[in-house]
């Protein structure tokens, strides 16, 4: 019987050396989404990442990938793909011999130009196919690494920080072609940094915080997990904002917030929504005009700030040393055009 998960890591650990850079990974993807991974710098994403792709295997736990087991025989099935720190790709090749080079190397003998097109086309570079990408910014590289990706017909999409150097029209058209592969029934892994673009594409999100777990569901789940937050307030009149905060049910007057100057006609008032409802009411009510509201980082962003604090420990732990260590950082054996795996 078929897996529902695409992903299925279950006690997943991996070391490097005397470093722990996973720590006991219980995660579950669905098919046919796209989820996504954050945390901060060290917290075992592209780890992670390089375990879907087959760069490296766990030491300890199991791991299924597409409902089939993963592990130093049997490697990474077939229909993953995707890259890490950036797609290789062949500098004195134009962007079309590059996919079909690619296309050469994963064993398609045929004549697959019709399919280097497609795969252009849905990343928006049909218009650089015959130009050579060592001229390519950043953004643009993503797309052909991501071209190259599609050329596989990826059941598992893995992808790290696919935003990178994208404009925002590059960014909404390379959100919607993910969107649209998921839709399809694939299902996309993607890394970033940036709460904004998670909160546009995904579905659901896993947070990690020191190689370990500590929120796997729903975005919208993961930014109620923010609960009170400081709320800019731009008003007629700060002086009796102020007061008005500090009479407020549920909310307390932030003195010294960052970024904002003494001229600002700027209060910052911390609390759940609810109370910033019930501010806006009161101000209106004192003829005080708002001219401005809005929380100082997304929901989002807070609960991800909340959560990795939280999980920060306060002394540094001694990392169990496993039986046989594992140093490998092989080569893929997926078809995945990855770059340099760290």
């Amino acid at each position: 019987m078929e897996s529902s998960a695409a992903v299925r890591s279950r006690s997943t650990t991996k070391y490097f050396g005397d470093v722990v850079a996973l720590d006991g990974v219980d995660l579950d993807i669905p098919l046919g989404q796209v989820h996504g991974l954050v945390g901060p710098n060290g917290a075992g994403k592209t780890t992670l990442l390089g375990l879907l792709l087959g760069l490296s295997v766990a030491d300890r736990g199991t791991l299924e990938i597409l409902g089939a087991p993963v592990d130093r025989v049997l490697g990474t099935p077939a229909g993953v793909a995707g890259f890490l720190d950036g797609p290789g790709l062949y500098p004195s090749l134009t962007a079309r011999q590059n996919l079909a080079a690619l296309a050469s190397l994963r064993g398609h003998r045929s004549d697959r130009s019709r399919e280097v097109d497609e795969a252009l086309e849905q990343v928006g570079l049909s218009d650089v196919g015959d130009e050579r990408p060592r001229g390519f910014s950043l953004g643009m590289r993503q797309r052909l690494g991501l071209a190259a990706a599609l050329l596989t017909r990826p059941r598992l999409l893995v992808l790290d920080e696919p935003s990178n150097g994208l404009d925002p029209a590059a960014k909404r058209h390379i959100h919607r072609l993910l969107g649209e592969l998921a839709a399809a029934g694939a299902t996309v892994v993607v890394s970033s940094h940036h709460m904004d673009d998670v909160a546009a594409l995904c579905s659901e999100v896993t947070l990690l915080s020191n190689g370990r777990v500590v929120f796997s569901g729903p975005v919208e789940k993961l930014a109620a997990e923010s609960g009170r937050l400081d709320y800019r307030v731009a008003t007629s009149d700060p002086v009796v904002a102020r007061r008005v905060v500090t009479e407020t049910p549920g909310l307390e007057l932030v003195t010294d917030p960052d970024g904002l100057r003494p001229e600002d006609d700027v209060v910052v008032a911390r609390g759940p929504v609810s109370a910033v409802d019930e501010l806006v009411v009161r101000l209106v009510g004192a003829g005080v005009a708002v001219r401005g509201l809005g929380p100082t980082v997304t929901p989002l962003e807070a609960a991800f700030l909340a959560l990795t604090d939280a999980a920060t420990p306060t002394a540094p732990a001694t990392p169990a040393t496993p039986a046989t260590p594992a140093h490998d950082q092989t080569s893929p054996t997926v078809p995945a055009p990855a770059g340099g795996a760290r």
